[in-house]
């Protein structure tokens, strides 16, 4: 069957010549210079003795060479096991561990010393990478390995926030779904698009270049490797408007860059064509002023590393709806259910629940993954009965609008009423001087919990508890507002910029 390589395969013949991956405003590749690099990877990898099904390590920062690797991997039927370039070390010596991994690509700022369990480790930056992607002649390159669509194609390690990290297993079959999934349900592609690559390539981000290349569409990664605004404007004003994914702070970054220098939505138009943003909850106060500040370039999608970028997707038409009678609500959700899979809100026993009750989300579909690798008590948990049980805790509305409130082990219970912190969250972020929050709960001996609320100010603001209290008196119920808060000049995310709330729990223990 068709599997990832030859979406590869299929465009070096159809557009040779056309630029594929640029690094800056620099060509890196052409379709037909990435297939001949990714195949003679593929071949050099089969020859030293790895087999189809057999996983590799990219453990390394965002680099042009990563398409060339990931595509030589998937060309010689490899498994890639994607790493977030700012983990640890010994975290990466974990996951290589539990992933049964022998070989690896690193990025020597990431890898500077050799990992434990490895035959093999190269250096992206080397002249031993070049010489393992050295180009094939054109009468040289095989096809790519016969693989099935149920065969593993990415085994993606969670970003662990609480314990260690479990391997998603993903297919061809289930990255195929995502990419075409992307075209009906997020954004047209045209071969003078650009994907720009700003955010982690092991993360969804460089998932994003599965559409981008069905597409024929070219892959930029900043000569930065990472986010900075005012290059990724630049290189969108140079390059023709960019598409990214984003997690919410990295939107932030880019919306305090544009007001900071006195760009409108025109600017922005000139460089950005869409900004996909999810992996963690964009406060509606922030999406409000990102659309005020860089006009309608914008589109939500929720979905999990155990569903890769697919569950629901709020379009740039929703958002821009401002006449429909929901509008207020439906900016506050996460849209509705994506063309590949089905989404249910449901209770403990799996029964669905009416429009407006909370329940913990359910997905099911060509997108969802296999399992855990090697961890079936965890893949029984989380697949039951041909469902996702996600953790998360979400309400769909009449018109399938999927709104979420919090994930399951992060509501909490005070005086026997359910809170969702996110509720507070949104209500704390508009009042004067608020720039970040985050609500958790605390043992208490009365109430069981209490509601605590982490609070960043911004620059020059001094907020204080009985403002803030007068606040949440205002616009939520009395018992949801926060009895305690806790000013702080920052909070604990991970490298994905997902608030840490396990390590704000830990420290209202004293145990973090």
């Amino acid at each position: 069957m068709t599997t990832l390589a030859h979406l590869l395969a299929r465009q070096a013949r159809a557009a040779p010549d056309r630029p594929a991956i640029l690094l800056g405003a620099q060509p890196w590749a052409t379709h037909a210079q990435w297939a001949a690099r990714s195949a003679g990877l593929a071949l050099r990898l089969r020859q030293a003795g790895l087999a189809p099904g057999d996983r590799l390590v990219l453990f390394m920062r965002n680099h042009p060479r990563y398409l060339e690797l990931l595509w030589g991997a998937w060309w010689a039927g490899l498994v890639v096991v994607p790493v977030n370039a700012k983990l640890h070390p010994g975290e990466v010596e974990w996951i290589i561990d539990d992933a049964q991994a022998r070989w690896a690509f690193v990025s020597a700022d990431s890898a500077p010393h050799a990992l434990a369990g490895l035959q093999r480790q190269v250096d992206v930056d080397s002249a031993e990478a070049a010489d393992w992607l050295a180009p094939l002649a054109p009468g040289d390159i095989g096809p790519p390995a016969e693989r099935q669509g149920t065969d593993l194609a990415w085994l993606f390690y969670t970003s662990g926030t609480t314990g260690r990290p479990k391997g998603v297993m993903l297919t061809h079959r289930n990255l195929l779904t995502m990419g075409l999934g992307y075209f009906v349900d997020v954004d047209a592609v045209a071969p003078r698009d650009t994907m720009a690559y700003a955010a982690p390539m092991s993360h969804g981000c460089g998932l994003y270049a599965i559409p981008h290349l069905m597409a024929g569409a070219r892959h930029v990664v900043p000569a930065s490797g990472g986010v900075d605004p005012a290059e990724l404007f630049a290189l969108g004003r140079a390059l023709g408007p960019l598409s990214t994914f984003a997690a919410p702070t990295i939107v932030k970054r880019l919306v305090d860059h544009a007001e900071a220098h006195g760009l409108g939505p025109q600017d922005a138009a000139a460089a950005f064509k869409t900004i996909v943003y999810g992996g963690a909850p964009m406060y509606g106060a922030d999406i409000r002023r990102a659309l005020r500040v860089m006009g309608p370039r914008f589109v939500q999608i929720y979905g999990q590393g155990e569903t890769p970028m697919v569950a629901t997707a709020l379009s740039r038409a929703h958002l821009g709806d401002s006449d429909h009678p929901r509008h207020t609500e439906r900016m506050a959700s996460v849209g509705v259910a994506q063309t590949p899979v089905r989404i249910r809100v449901a209770d403990a026993q799996g029964l669905d629940l009416p429009p407006g009750q909370p329940g913990e989300v359910l997905v099911q579909g060509d997108t969802v993954m296999q399992g855990y690798w090697r961890n079936p008590v965890a893949t029984a948990a989380a697949l039951r009965d041909g469902w996702l049980w996600t953790g998360d805790v979400g309400s769909l509305d009449a018109d399938g609008f999927l709104t979420l409130m919090d994930r399951s082990k992060d509501m909490l219970i005070s005086g026997g009423s359910n809170i969702y912190p996110r509720e507070v969250e949104e209500v704390l972020l508009t009042a004067p001087g608020v720039a970040e929050v985050a609500v958790v709960g605390a043992p208490d001996p009365q109430w069981g919990e209490i509601v605590v609320a982490f609070v960043v100010a911004q620059p020059g603001a001094a907020p204080d508890e009985a403002a803030l209290d007068a606040h949440c008196l205002a616009c939520i119920a009395r018992f949801k507002r926060p009895k305690r808060y806790v000013f702080v000049p920052s909070l604990p995310k991970n490298h994905y910029g997902k608030v840490l709330k396990t390590a704000l729990r830990d420290r209202l223990r004293g145990t973090g």
